[in-house]
């Protein structure tokens, strides 16, 4: 049977590029650009919990540095370097070469290469714990308690994707192939809007990745700075595969769906040109779908002018999705 030190040999060890000490010794280094703050995020995935335990191992090794390049992004930090950590209840190592494959595609291409972290077994679920290092200057962050009353509310991307995938998968919705078929990649696939992130340095004022839920994550933006706000509901940015879906199920995957890793911010009206010029360079389509009110609390308006009376929660990671 394959040592700890055979796996992560065979399958993490990786030349660290630059003047990293990555690997193979009892700390990780990496220099920190002069002038920088380091941004540091952590996220636990669970089988069974954040995946399936049958989902293409690629996949999962792709999501689970995803999820986190993400928060980087959310607070317009560059990727310096990540930690992995598995828990496994077995080793298989055609899995394992597998999730390494779609990890290191992923640390490549953003940047951010895998410069430590520690394997063990487990006596219960597959766990992964991934930790990734980002520098951003302290003075243009994005910080989720920035946000200004007369501020735009940005969405990139599109939505409820990737809940309506989940919903079905765990037939929580009437099985349908062909809307699985264009849902299940943002699920499954995520995209760390990196780029994007970069390019709202300076420009926006506040921002958060939606991991939990558009309603809910842009809540904590509204707890953290005081103020509230408005969403038109129409304007909401809806991913190919919602057609045809019932009112409740729509606006919960709009609302309230997870797994989306869009980002929702805020900026000052006079930033709008120069917002959708940073969008166009990086290729990632934005929308502005309402703004931030002075008094407290969140507001979804409809099409025809009417607060909606309910608007669906996120997911709790105590509780499940709302």
């Amino acid at each position: 049977m394959a040592s700890e030190f055979d796996l992560i040999a065979r399958h993490f060890s990786r030349a660290a590029p630059g003047d990293i000490l990555g690997v193979g010794d009892d700390c990780a280094l990496f220099p920190v650009p002069a002038g920088m703050r380091v941004a540091v995020s952590k996220d636990l995935l669970i089988a069974g919990r954040h995946f399936y335990p049958d989902a293409d191992p690629e996949a999962v090794g792709h999501k689970s540095l995803a999820v986190n390049l993400s928060d980087l992004a959310a607070m317009g930090a560059q990727p310096l370097g990540c930690l992995l950590g598995l828990a496994l209840p077995a080793v298989d190592d055609a899995w394992l070469a597998a999730y390494a494959r779609g990890f290191h595609a992923l640390a490549q291409a953003s940047g951010c290469p895998l410069i430590g972290g520690d394997t063990t077994r487990s006596l219960q679920d597959l766990t992964i714990s991934v930790t990734v290092f980002g520098a951003v200057p302290a003075e243009t962050a994005l910080r989720r308690d920035a946000a200004r009353a007369g501020d735009d509310v940005w969405v990139s991307g599109a939505l409820g994707a990737a809940d309506i995938a989940y919903r079905l998968l765990d037939g929580q919705l009437p099985a349908d192939a062909a809307r699985l078929a264009l849902t299940r990649r943002a699920l499954e696939w995520p995209q760390a809007r990196l780029a994007l992130g970069l390019g709202l340095r300076g420009l926006a004022h506040a921002a958060i990745d939606i991991s939990d839920g558009l309603a809910q994550d842009l809540g904590h933006i509204l707890a953290a700075s005081g103020v509230g706000a408005e969403l038109r509901y129409a304007e909401l940015p809806r991913a190919p595969g919602l057609e045809g879906l019932d009112e409740a199920s729509l606006q919960r995957a709009l609302l309230g769906g997870g797994d989306a890793y869009e980002l929702c911010f805020t900026a000052a009206p006079a930033q709008r040109q120069a917002i959708v010029r940073a969008a166009q360079a990086c290729g990632t389509p934005v929308s502005r779908v309402g703004g931030i009110v002075a008094a407290p609390g969140l507001r979804v308006i409809d099409a025809q002018g009417q607060a909606l009376a309910r608007i669906p929660g996120g997911f709790d990671h105590f509780g499940g999705a709302a």
